[in-house]
């Protein structure tokens, strides 16, 4: 493909694309394939001789497009969005081209630089405390996921308490051998609602790894006292707790850990890295309203959002933001000769390699500077204050059925978490040692058993209300099961979502659940 080829394909390619994105709300949003469906409908090799890209470009529809979930449609509520713009796009396009390593500066100064000056535009955007900019001891360094953040900050984490403790130790075996003996005691940390990130993180980075409690009564948040006595406890046992997540809108219910709390606990235990993961509700530290969470980060060691869930970036750019990046550099600076050069060597630029895992990385900066210019900060706070309004808007139309619906966690960030009332329908909150006519109705007496008789009876219809709604493929939602409760995640925060959307979702959702209440329990079907 010369350049004239290339220039009739990828106009070809844009409309198609633009096409796509004007259409994509009259598509299903789950696809209707089975496992393996596509490996029929390609041959068993690479063809002989290249095809014309007229070919190519045929097969997005006859074998790609049935097997596409899509993201980007009004009718996508599940998860968490996973936003594109057309500028982000056009980002990727020149990154592309471009295509760039950009292990050191001089693999292209640009990406370094802008990437540094964007990062600490986003730092200034959201609100962080100065000891995030790179004017300081800190800076921003972007990463492809959330999940990656992680790892890379506990590995960080587990080198600076080693490195700590065994500062005065000259190098030698002993010392490697009370290295190993330090990691085999040493545990990192995560709320039981956190993302399943910092527990693979562990794994991978060859530690234990523990959950702090965050139950119902706390709104599903860890508290400064629950991280304390946690710590507490593995230390009576002779373990060593060096790492903690701690969550700036939980996976499940959007909760946000008791931050104030976490930085006490912070300031009495240097030695313990607190990593804020705010992969999704970060978005909305654009927006003033939600700074205030801000303000005790200062007593944190680092900070992740994800640009590519809620802020229009496209997938994947992670945004993570270090108080005192000497923490990364000293992990994992490693030169050979080969990465030498002489503004390295004298300390005039910085080197995102050896801040990072991976040698290699993208030019995403260039698709972040696109959409802050194209969007510009009054657009994106408008954009989230729009999700956020369309949660509650939602969690008004669950409230509004109470004969059908309990609200577990009201509208957080966009997001609402719910359950179906079970016949005869009864607040889940009943507390099961007073007596009450819906348990009784379940057991035909008072029993101690009877909250748990009710909430199985929520679980079962809520199943089968989510089940049925997915399997309609018109909306996608996902499910959780937190305190015992199984709930329904509605999420509607893709750059086309609307209130009439919402509307249709919550008809189809009251449908759904009179259909399913009005079937003898036993009747229900159960999907595996």
């Amino acid at each position: 493909m010369d350049s004239s080829q290339f220039r009739q394909a990828a106009h070809s390619a844009i409309d198609e694309i633009a096409q796509y994105y004007d259409t994509i709300a009259e598509r299903p949003v789950l696809p209707n394939v089975a496992p393996g469906y596509l490996r029929p409908l390609l041959p068993d090799g690479p063809p002989e001789e290249g095809e014309e890209w007229t070919e190519i470009q045929a097969d997005i529809d006859r074998v790609i497009m049935p097997g596409i979930t899509h993201w980007q449609s009004p009718k996508y509520m599940a998860f968490y969005p996973c936003n594109s713009s057309f500028p982000a796009m056009l980002g990727d396009m020149y990154s592309g081209a471009f295509n760039a390593a950009a292990f050191n500066w001089i693999c292209s100064p640009a990406v370094t630089e802008l990437e540094t000056v964007v990062m600490d535009w986003i730092a200034k955007l959201v609100g962080l405390p100065d000891c995030y900019l790179s004017k300081g001891e800190g800076g921003g360094i972007i990463q492809g996921t959330a999940s990656e953040v992680v790892v890379t900050a506990i590995v960080a984490a587990r080198e600076r308490i080693i490195r700590r403790r065994l500062a005065d130790m000259p190098e030698g075996e002993e010392k490697l051998d009370r290295m190993a003996e330090m990691r085999g005691k040493l545990v990192a940390l995560g709320s039981e609602h956190a993302h399943s990130a910092t527990q693979k993180g562990a794994i991978i980075a060859g530690t234990r790894f523990r959950t702090v409690p965050a139950p119902e009564e706390t709104g599903f948040r860890v508290t400064g006292a629950a991280l304390r006595k946690t710590i507490e406890e593995l230390r009576v046992k002779g373990l060593e707790p060096f790492y903690f997540t701690a969550t700036l809108g939980s996976t499940a219910h959007c909760a946000v850990d008791d931050l104030e709390g976490i930085a006490e606990v912070a300031k009495e235990n240097p030695d313990v890295w607190i990593h804020v993961d705010a992969a999704y509700a970060g978005s909305a530290l654009v927006c003033p309203e939600y700074q205030h969470f801000c303000k005790p980060m200062e007593h944190y060691d680092s900070f992740n959002f994800n640009l590519h869930k809620w802020l229009l970036v496209n997938f994947d750019c992670s945004a993570f933001f270090i108080k005192r990046r000497r923490d990364l550099i000293d992990t994992y600076s490693i030169a050979p000769s080969f990465l030498r050069n002489e503004f390295t060597d004298k300390g005039l630029v910085t080197d995102y390699r050896d801040w990072q895992i991976p040698l290699g990385r993208r030019f995403r900066s260039l698709k972040v500077w696109f959409v802050l210019r194209s969007y510009g900060v009054n657009g994106l706070r408008a954009f989230i204050r729009n999700h956020v309004s369309l949660g509650e808007y939602f969690e008004g139309l669950i409230r509004s059925r109470p004969d059908l619906f309990t609200v577990v966690t009201k509208a957080a960030f966009a997001l609402t978490t719910f359950h179906v009332n079970p016949r005869p329908g009864s607040p889940v909150s009943t507390s099961a040692n007073a007596p009450n006519p819906a348990h009784e109705a379940y057991l035909n007496d008072f029993t101690n058993s009877a909250e748990a008789e009710y909430r199985a009876s929520a679980n079962e219809i809520t199943k089968h209300v989510y089940e049925t709604i997915n399997a309609q493929r018109e909306f996608f939602l996902t499910s959780a099961v937190t305190g015992g409760i199984y709930i329904i995640r509605v999420v509607s925060a893709t750059p086309n979502a609307e209130e009439k959307y919402l509307k249709q979702l919550f008809e189809l959702l009251v449908k759904t659940a009179e259909e399913g209440l009005a079937v003898p329990s036993a009747d229900i079907p159960t999907r595996k």
